[in-house]
């Protein structure tokens, strides 16, 4: 696939991005769910199983899969690093994942990524913030400042507090235009901190919300996949994530060849 852009004739790859936030594998069909169903999220019973395999299948559709609140293995997913396993059903050959949270010893919680492309360097990042157990996952697909660089986050519910992470996610990011940021940001677009984090970087708001949450009845555009203007992409999709409170969000990217290399 040949195109012409502002670096003249270069070959693209396009690439299929997923980003979804997993629930740990929890049910959720409802707000009552998060009452009727609070032991799924501290104990290793319910289906858990059966959501991680669904999952797994939609993972495989796509090259590039960023996870939030991915268990690494604790009491909840019976010892289960959720992410590695998701990868081993998927089809991935690279997986790496960052614990963040443990709550009471009995539950924990990760982002991961998934990728059929071998990043150069992954790295990861605690975020501030005013409650500890955030963090950006950062991986590099190719050399220089022109690599395409995948970022996976989760943030805070409080304002500050994003803020500050989404502040410190620009410096990481600042002056790269092969990038992509993604994952569950607890905010819509159109917040303050989103400003500026736009204003800091070169990634591009979306054409369009995607309403992700609650994924029953999907009201709020918190979780997206945000591209830096070096990358050509289609719109972006919501779709189911097993049955996650949040729906995934899935674009397709075209990266010049040399990004990856």
């Amino acid at each position: 696939m040949e195109a012409t852009g502002r670096r003249g004739m270069s070959s693209i790859r396009r690439l299929r991005l997923l980003s979804a936030n997993i629930q740990a594998g929890s049910s959720t069909r409802g707000y009552h769910d998060y009452v009727a169903r609070s032991w799924s999220h501290v104990l290793p019973a319910g289906n858990k199983r059966n959501s991680l395999d669904t999952i797994a299948r939609l993972a495989a559709e796509h090259d590039i899969v960023g996870l939030n609140e991915s268990d690494p293995g604790s009491l909840r997913s019976g010892f289960t690093n959720q992410t590695h396993y998701i990868a081993e059903r998927g089809g991935f050959p690279y997986w790496t994942h960052q614990p963040n949270r443990r709550v009471g010893g009995v539950a924990s919680s990760a982002n991961g990524l998934l990728s059929k492309l071998e990043p150069r360097e992954v790295s990861d990042h605690a975020l501030p913030g005013r409650v500890k157990g955030r963090g950006v996952l950062v991986a590099r697909f190719g050399d220089g400042d022109d690599a395409l660089t995948v970022a996976i986050a989760h943030l805070s519910l409080g304002a500050a507090s994003r803020a500050s992470q989404l502040a410190f996610i620009a410096e990481l990011l600042q002056g790269r235009s092969n990038v992509v940021l993604m994952g569950d940001f607890n905010c819509t677009i159109e917040q303050p901190e989103m400003a500026a984090l736009f204003a800091r970087t070169r990634l591009q708001p979306p054409p369009r919300p995607l309403l992700t949450f609650p994924a029953w009845r999907p009201q709020r555009a918190i979780d997206h996949v945000l591209v830096g203007d070096g990358l050509r992409h289609g719109d972006a999709r919501a779709v189911p994530a097993a049955f996650s409170d949040h729906l995934a969000v899935s674009i397709d990217i075209d990266v010049p060849e040399e990004a990856l290399r």
